[in-house]
């Protein structure tokens, strides 16, 4: 039985064609209608020469347009190239290239940078979004569904880019539509669930609820991108039940919303991931929401992207106790290990490599085979995240392999110093990386935005060395108005790390 990623839109037509499944501004539509559209969106785009197989990017801000293409590119039989609208023009130039796209479709909101893409773009079939793109729609006809699917690639999906150049990730219809059922189950979503797309809708985060509630046939709400107020007030005004956003986004609608009411009432789950969530953001929180889930989970690109999910009986801070700080279970279909440098699977409670195999392990590293090779050996996508599970198979991450500090011969995970740093009054938000030191190899270092006035130093090592052991507390610190981030809202370490190694030299 072969899977393709439209199957749900068309569904949702046949049995909820009257349900509203999006809302942008104040533009409703049906699923009856999307689907019109998105049949007439393919047939535009097959009208611009694009063949079975072959790639389009997009380069655009979320929003309803952003959604309808996720199913016209595959009902057209195209690949996706999903450009992310926080990199340079000079990444985006490159992720063009290697992934080989025949046509760009941009929206105005993305001129600026579509201008300075220059000559990687020389060749493609251009189409602005907007009035061109509502006018192709309007002028042509709906065509049947090219049906690719299985293992025909879905679309290339390029990585943030922390070490090197971005990587392009090939996910097909399987992966795509494996991860869709999977975030169905996990999630829960229902008809009644309406979702905020408030994360970039480039990331495979967002998109794994654009086709997860679609088999759901809930409501899709859109943001063109995140602003904590505006965020706040769409929840308030139609009613979300869901959001799924990264640990920074959900501390600044709690500074918000503990300044201002808003009636959240209607939110029923928080979904976070690509990084812990702070002890101290987590307790304000429950403070502001009382009866609010947070549903942890742990994913990456190469898994399409879901890998673990707190299963719902762990996901009430009420009563969830330590396993709240677990990134979940392994989802269905999928075997997880914690394993050794040498790649043999480890006794419960060690920490060491997760890997992971399943039908939602991505296809290969496009143009990289050697890559492809190292990441997949022996069966197993080697996820370069340092984890260890419990009796039940609950994971807990405790850092990227290569955010590991070794200072003085003694593994330090940055993300056990940041909880405990997190906890103290006076720390808006931390990152711990280690830096060179000529005595100790690595030294644990605290970049921290204070809330406030900054606290003493020597007041933040101390609150740490009652908390956690000496080797492991920050022997130096610096204070910062912000953290610098990536393309996906994460804290960005590598730049961090590469900042302090320049100063050393």
């Amino acid at each position: 039985m072969t899977a393709y990623l439209t199957q749900p839109l068309k569904r949702a037509a046949q049995i909820n064609p009257n349900g509203i499944a999006t809302i942008d501004g104040d533009r409703r539509r049906t699923w009856a209608e999307v689907r019109d559209r998105v049949a007439r969106a393919a047939g535009a785009i097959r009208a611009l020469g694009i063949e079975d197989g072959d790639r389009v990017a997009i380069l655009a801000s979320g929003g309803d347009t952003y959604f309808e293409l996720h199913f016209a590119l595959p009902w057209a039989g195209a690949a996706m190239v999903l450009l992310n609208t926080r990199l340079a023009a000079a990444e985006l130039a490159h992720i063009i290239r290697d992934s080989g796209a025949v046509a760009l479709l941009y929206d105005d909101s993305q001129k600026a940078l579509f201008e300075a893409l220059g000559d990687a773009v020389d060749g493609m079939t251009i189409v602005p979004l907007g009035q061109d793109y509502e006018r192709m729609i309007a002028d042509t006809a709906p065509i049947p569904d090219r049906l690719r699917g299985g293992g025909e690639m879905a679309g290339i999906f390029y990585t943030g880019g922390s070490s090197g150049l971005p990587k392009g990730v090939v996910l097909t219809h399987d992966n795509l539509s494996t991860n869709a059922m999977n975030a169905l189950n996990g999630v829960g979503y229902t008809r009644d669930s309406v979702y905020l797309h408030a994360a970039p809708m480039f990331h495979l985060t967002d998109g794994m609820s654009t086709y997860s509630l679609t088999m759901a046939t809930g409501t899709h709400v859109f943001m063109p991108s995140f602003r904590d107020r505006l965020c706040l007030d769409l929840i308030q005004r139609h009613g979300v039940t869901h959001i799924c956003i990264v640990p920074t986004m959900v501390e600044m609608l709690v500074n918000l919303a503990e300044k201002e009411p808003f009636d959240a009432t209607s939110l029923r789950q928080i979904q976070f991931g690509a990084a812990p969530m702070p002890d101290a953001t987590l307790r304000r929180a429950i403070a502001l929401w009382p009866g609010l889930k947070f549903l942890h989970g742990w994913g990456m690109t190469e898994l399409s992207p879901l890998g673990t999910l707190l299963p719902p009986e762990w996901r009430d801070p009420a009563t969830a106790g330590e396993r709240m700080k677990s990134c979940g279970q392994p989802v269905a279909n999928e075997e997880i290990i914690i394993a050794g440098p040498d790649g043999t699977e480890l006794p419960r409670g060690e920490v060491g490599e997760i890997l992971v195999r399943g039908p939602m392990v991505m296809k290969e590293y496009w143009n990289m085979p050697e890559a492809t090779a190292e990441a997949l050996r022996g069966g197993w996508m080697h996820t370069g995240d340092a984890a260890w599970m419990d009796a039940e198979g609950f994971v807990f991450i405790v850092d990227r392999i290569k955010d590991m500090i070794i200072t003085g011969g003694e593994n330090v995970f940055s993300l056990e110093v940041e909880n405990v740093l997190g906890l103290h009054p006076g720390v808006a938000q931390v990152a711990v990386v280690g830096v060179p030191d000529a005595h100790w190899g690595e030294r644990v270092h605290a970049v921290i935005v204070p809330k406030g006035d900054a606290p003493a130093e020597a007041e933040l090592v101390a609150f740490c060395r009652a908390r956690i052991a000496a080797y492991k507390s920050p022997r130096s610190m610096e204070f910062r108005d912000a953290l610098p981030l990536t393309g996906a809202g994460k804290i960005s370490k590598k730049t961090l790390r590469d900042e302090y190694k320049a100063r050393a030299q």
